[in-house]
């Protein structure tokens, strides 16, 4: 093998080694600021345990966290949606942003509310899905549409409107928006996996 080949294995190397490194470690509980120490009691009330995956990772930023875990309570278990269209549309956006973590959360969440594998699989590779009921497929094309349109045609969010409402429409733009979030903080930040879950396919490949 040539020098330059070499040279060229060695760098995609130490790329993808420099890759695989979060920007943003999780911060040492004692090596908290008050200001953080507070931020963290907020969470433990709402969510019964501590900041962990992206919300550990926003504690650099303790208000911005507290505030986001705020609108996730809302959007998570009170929207307009129930666990399966929410879950749904939290894929959707999660394979747009090609976020793996959010992927590796949600996916189990999903399947558990009864979102069936192949809907979820085709997702994954970039596929309008096959089979999905109506409700799915109003949630499906509204996300897609907002996700790389950045806007909802007159259509969609007529069916959108008539089936969930305009409270619906305003939940489900709600859902894409905050899920967008926080794939956007985490792609930042290259916030990690565990090693032995799967990452979402790259495209174009």
């Amino acid at each position: 093998m040539k020098h330059g080949s070499l040279l060229l294995i060695a760098a995609l190397v130490c790329s993808e080694v420099a890759f695989a490194q979060t920007r943003l470690p999780e911060i040492p509980l004692d090596q908290y600021t008050a200001e953080q120490k507070k931020a963290a009691q907020e969470f433990e009330v709402a969510r019964k345990k501590a900041p962990w995956g992206p919300f550990a990772m926003l504690m650099y930023s303790p208000q911005l966290m507290n505030n986001a875990r705020a609108m996730g309570d809302y959007l998570r278990y009170n929207s307009a949606f129930d666990s399966l269209l929410s879950e749904f549309a939290i894929l959707i956006t999660a394979r747009e942003w090609t976020q793996d973590y959010e992927w590796y959360v949600h996916y189990p969440i999903a399947i558990k509310a009864g979102l069936k594998p192949e809907i979820a699989q085709d997702v994954k590779e970039g596929r309008r899905p096959i089979g999905m009921t109506e409700d799915e497929s109003i949630v499906y094309d509204f996300t897609i549409e907002l996700q790389r349109n950045k806007r909802v045609s007159d259509a969609t969010f007529a069916k959108t409107e008539k089936r969930f409402g305009k409270k619906g429409a305003v939940d489900l733009a709600g859902i894409a928006g905050y899920y967008t979030f926080l794939a956007m903080e985490m792609n930042m930040a290259r916030h990690q996996i565990p090693a032995s879950a799967e990452r979402l396919p790259r495209f174009p490949e």
